[in-house]
């Protein structure tokens, strides 16, 4: 008689138990999904960050070229660059002023290029403060400070990179 007692008593844990083990399944699915979406859109910011930086330090670059053509060329050094904000590419032989609100950079996909000639609209936009300053008091430019700024929209909030550098009068 115990012995009835106790199966008739257990015949509605298998599906206690099955609900139960469903349910957890169910969760930990979810769970991985949401770390998977997650993921996938923190890679998107990383990969937004990265082409911002190196798009930043082109533009230090850029005008780095363009001081060491002066020298090349026998130019004063800083003939090529004088405060203001410019618009550059990685071909620039001379600053362009840098419109307000500055033009999107265009991302050429045959060679993989930003530019503002070729390409469809990127996200991005880069100017390139420069700054003359006089650290002797002597009334001549013996140093120049590069800001290079990278901004791009996401997700409703607009995202910078600026990157600074020093160049000196040497000679």
């Amino acid at each position: 008689m115990n012995n009835k007692l106790r199966i008739k008593d257990r015949k509605g844990n298998l599906l206690i138990e099955s609900i139960v083990a469903i349910s957890v399944i169910i969760i930990s699915f979810l769970g991985i999904l949401s770390l998977l979406s997650r993921s996938l859109g923190l890679n998107k910011d990383v990969s937004h960050k990265f082409v911002a930086t190196y798009l930043a330090v082109e533009g230090v670059e850029i005008v780095k070229s363009l001081i060491d053509k002066n020298f090349t060329d026998g130019l004063a050094w800083n003939d090529c660059c004088s405060d203001g904000s410019w618009e550059v590419v990685y071909d620039s032989t001379i600053l362009i002023p840098a419109s307000v609100p500055p033009n999107p950079l265009l991302f050429d996909k045959t060679d993989g290029s930003y530019n503002y000639v070729t390409g469809n609209p990127s996200s991005f936009t880069r100017v390139v403060e420069i700054s003359e300053l006089d650290r002797n008091g002597d009334d001549r430019t013996d140093e120049i400070k590069v800001n290079s700024k990278v901004s791009w929209s996401r997700r409703g909030s607009v995202q910078e990179i600026n990157l600074e550098d020093h160049f000196f009068d040497w000679k």
